[in-house]
Formats: C-alpha cells, structure tokens, sequence
C-alpha cells in the first residue's frame, strides 16, 4: 500500500511516500480504506522527534492519528459494522482491562495508546484499529469533515461538556479559534451546549471566520488587552469557562478572565508549557483548572452524534493529496490557515 512514513527525524523532508506492506486483520478489529487523514500539531512532533516523541529508527514509522474511510474487512469477534460501512476513527486506544476502563474512564486508561505515535498511523491506504474505535458516519457527513473531528471535538466535548458542564446560560471564552481545537470549541459550546461564546484570534479575517462558526464576539488578541476586553464583553463579571489549548502565552490573561466560580480546562500546550497560578485567587473566588487530554470513548460517540446530525461541522481549511504530506506539514508550521488541514490517500 501506499503511506507517507519517516525512518529518522527532522523536518518535512523525511517524510517518505513510498510502498509499505498492508496491515494484517485482528480479531474484534477491522482494516479500513483510508479516505481522509487529518493533520495534527501530534504528527510535527512525532516527525521531528520533539516533546517526548522520539523513536528508534528505523524501522519505517507511519504517522497520522485521525482519519475516516470505507471498511473492507471485519474480523472474528466484531458486532456492529460490517464491509462497506462508512466509519471514522478514534485515534486513541485504551486497553478495555484496567479498573479504570472498565469503570467507564477509559480516557484516564494508562495503557494508551496513540495511532501516529506508538501506533502505525493514518497516512496509508489502510488501517486496521478495534472495531470499538471504528465509528459509521452518515450519508452526507465528508470523509474529510469525519476526519476533522477527533483530536479537535474529543478535547473540546471533555472540557466544556462532561468536566466544566457548561450551561446555556453562561459564557465561554475560548482561546485561539482558528486552530482545530478552536473552531471545534466554538461549535460545542455555541451549536450543542447554546452557551454565549467569546473567542480569541490574530487577525480580522480570522474573528470573521470565528463568527460564522458561532462566536458571539471575538477579541483580536494583537490590538486588544485580552482580560479587559472580557470584563467589559460580560459586564465586568468575567466568562464562567474558559478552552484553553495555547498554553504558557495567554495564560495569565485567560485566567484573569475568569468569574467566581469559573472552570479553566487545558487541553494543548503549544505555547508554552509553565505559567504561575495565583493561588489566592484560586481560592477566594473558588474557581478550578483542569486538564484533559482526549476523551471517552462516550464522548466520541456523543460526538459522532452529533456530527451525523449535522449539529456540528469540522472546519477543513485544504486538502492535499498523501504523496503531498511534506507540504501539508509545511503549512501546518506555518500557522496560516482557519480549521484542519487533510490528506487524501
């Protein structure tokens, strides 16, 4: 089959379209013809051996977590789906063992594992996953939109949905919504939950895009102090939730945003690993900060729910052929694009 795979780190270069074998069926799993594979911030740090993503190598290592396709093969075991279902993957495996799996936390399971990680990925005709992480999707939902879906809603649906309970009426503020997770934020919060949403980008084009996807004001974080502009958005009072995928760099504003009893979720830490808590605040204004990292396996059920209803659309800035991944990767780096970029195998 034909897949995009590294055999020693780097940049966009030692990305290889070549001929690798096809994977062999499992029991209670099933091998999936690649459709669409979505690009994640994942794939540049497993490519360049960064945050903790270094591997031997080689042997080859394919990359790539989300994705969305026909299945062709069901092995011994499988109930549920059969050849010819229009599925999207979950990209994170849990063991189904451990007493937290079979508690129903399966997105605290500490026998993860990760597809594009220490998994083969997703950029290849084919995959074989558990037939659990194999989920049909609707006529009308896009492989490519499929594709979009779960490292960005996963997150998103943890944070404001099952950990912070967002309400209808309350207000979320949601960090940098031109990245994936941002504009999935801003779907959840605004198309499932009904919350008032207040979001943050970098340019006028940009807050646009953001509107159209359900944000009620954005605040472009360039020409506007990020915490007063939230103060004066909410009346003084403050969000009562708040997404945050960025990090280190807009910490300290986001957290300064937040009104008594506000629940701070982190879900990435793209800029920044380390900020100062105020601990008194903390306290006093009895909020909470969180992490997340994914979601349940009920979640991306909920989810795909959602998204075959057509309550919520992933936002695909481009598509680009499998044998073009390098530049694909290139304009990830990049940062200038609104949404996911996909792959096409």
């Amino acid at each position: 089959m034909k897949a995009v795979y590294i055999e020693a780190h780097g940049g966009p270069e030692v990305l290889t379209y070549g001929d690798l074998p096809e994977p062999h069926l499992l029991p209670h799993h099933v091998k999936v013809r690649v459709r669409a594979s979505a690009l994640n911030r994942l794939d540049t740090y497993v490519r360049a051996g960064q945050r903790g993503q270094r591997r031997p190598l080689p042997p080859p290592h394919i990359l790539g977590g989300d994705s969305a396709g026909d299945v062709v093969e069901v092995g011994d075991g499988v109930v549920g789906l059969a050849e010819g279902d229009r599925v999207v993957i979950n990209p994170r495996q849990s063991c189904g063992q451990c007493v937290l799996c079979l508690a129903g936390d399966d997105d605290l399971c500490s026998h993860t594992t990760f597809m594009g990680s220490n998994l083969p990925g997703s950029y290849a005709e084919y995959v074989v996953v558990p037939a659990a992480n194999a989920h049909p999707i609707a006529g009308n939902v896009t492989y490519e939109s499929a594709a979009a879906a779960p490292t960005t809603f996963l997150p998103s649906w943890n944070i404001l949905v099952r950990k912070a309970q967002l309400k209808p009426w309350e207000t979320a503020l949601v960090l940098s919504a031109s990245a994936g997770v941002g504009t999935a934020a801003i779907q959840v919060a605004s198309n499932v939950v009904g919350a008032r949403v207040i979001a943050t980008t970098s340019t006028t084009e940009k807050a646009e895009m953001a509107r159209n996807l359900g944000a009620g004001e954005v605040i472009n974080y360039n020409e506007e102090d990020v915490t007063e502009r939230v103060k004066e958005l909410t009346g003084g009072r403050g969000v009562d939730v708040v997404l945050d995928h960025v990090g280190a760099e807009f910490f300290d504003r986001a957290f300064n945003s937040m009104a008594p009893g506000g629940r701070y979720g982190i879900c990435g830490v793209t800029a920044g690993f380390r900020a100062e808590l105020n601990l008194g605040a903390l306290f006093t204004r009895q909020q909470q900060v969180f992490g997340v990292f994914m979601g349940s396996k009920e979640d991306m059920r909920q989810i795909v729910e959602m998204l075959n209803r057509g309550v919520i659309q992933p936002t695909v800035d481009r598509i680009f052929p499998l044998s073009e991944a390098a530049q694909a990767h290139t304009v990830m780096e990049d940062r200038g694009f609104f949404g996911k970029l996909v792959l096409q195998p």
